[in-house]
């Protein structure tokens, strides 16, 4: 018999874990749709569905890596966060309090505790700006004495491992793509915010490089007491450096856990074949099939119930009807999992029965 209290009861914030400090960052509910348009008179034709109910918490000092296909809405969600776009709904609270909402925290200072790092090094900064301008413009904007943001750059440029003295009048076309990361994190972290949004942040780096970038990463979370959101495709380097792992396929969160428990005890079929797909360096270990069929469905048109259902080989008339909400896995505290075999007495045969006594 189907639990329908569990299945169309609207899901919480997955918290963090117990032994973290207290969340940073809420969100709860975050939507993000564009409208499509087409025809003679450019009427609109649909909804891509970028974002579509994501909610998390993020403990202060972790990192939470959030990973997922190309088109699943990882980098719309950043932006959103950013307010470099506003959402269509949801809430966010950064630090007990709702971005601009009444009696909140406008998003002028929100950018104070939240930066953001791009994928394209190049395209992100001002190529007629010198590096120094480029760091120093942020807290200028916000009223720092010219002097004081020069400075600031100039600290800023040594602690990312670039000498001040050789960088701070070259502009973007002079540095290598290692050298112009390193430039946005130096903008980033310009504003002293405790909370930077990676996007993509070493993907365009050669594998040397991104080591380097990512040891960088790491030394300066612990320096400044950081908190990162790291967004990626490659499932490798999220292992390395995240605490959580949050996954998302079309605009929904489809499980949310520690870094062991996703990449050991994987709950969700999408999960479990996105990470059979990571190449492995044993030879006896080849690929003969890929770990999913099909492309990804139009964000567009989504399927109904649980938007995998048409890709998953555990896939039952229940999973096209009814969508599964976030459910807490079995035997653990805070990994989460939105799959119908997760969900105790859900009505597919894997999921697991209860008494209702």
């Amino acid at each position: 018999m189907t639990d329908t209290t569990i299945m169309d009861q609207k899901a919480p914030s997955p918290p963090a874990p117990e032994n973290a400090r207290p969340p940073i960052l809420v969100v709860n509910d975050l939507v993000k749709h564009f409208t499509v348009k087409g025809g003679l008179f450019q009427k609109s034709a649909g909804k891509v569905l970028a974002v579509d109910g994501v909610s998390f918490e993020l403990a202060a000092g972790e990192t939470l890596g959030i990973v997922g296909e190309s088109g699943c809405g990882k980098s719309t969600t950043a932006r959103v966060l950013m307010r470099l776009m506003a959402p269509d709904s949801g809430e966010v609270t950064l630090k007990g309090r709702s971005v601009d909402a009444p009696g909140g925290i406008t998003i002028r200072d929100m950018r104070y505790l939240l930066q953001m790092v791009f994928q394209d090094s190049y395209a992100s900064l001002n190529p007629r700006m010198t590096i120094e301008e480029t760091i120093a413009f942020g807290p200028r904007a916000q009223g720092v004495p010219m002097e004081e943001a020069r400075q600031r750059a100039r600290d800023l440029l040594g602690r990312v491992g670039l000498d001040p003295n050789l960088f701070i009048r070259r502009y973007p076309h002079e540095l290598s793509g290692g050298q112009r990361q390193r430039v946005n994190i130096a903008r980033a972290l310009a504003l002293e915010p405790e909370i930077v949004i990676l996007d993509e942040a070493v993907s365009a780096l050669d594998k040397s490089v991104e080591a380097q970038v990512l040891n960088l990463l790491m030394d300066l979370k612990e320096q400044l007491n950081l908190t990162y959101i790291f967004i990626s495709h490659d499932l490798n380097v999220v292992h390395y450096v995240s605490d959580r792992v949050l996954v998302m396929y079309l605009g929904k969160v489809v499980e949310i856990g520690t870094v062991d428990e996703i990449y050991t005890d994987a709950a969700h079929p999408y999960t479990r074949a996105l990470l059979s797909a990571m190449p492995s360096m044993d030879p006896q270990n080849r690929a003969t099939e890929p770990p999913i069929s099909g492309d990804p469905p139009n964000p567009i048109d989504p399927p109904s119930g649980c938007r995998f259902h048409t890709r998953c080989d555990h896939a039952e008339a229940l999973c096209a009807k009814a969508e599964p909400s976030l459910h807490v896995v079995a035997n653990t505290l805070h990994h989460f999992s939105a799959c119908h075999m997760n969900i105790p007495n859900s009505g597919h045969s894997a999921a697991p029965q209860r008494s209702s006594s």
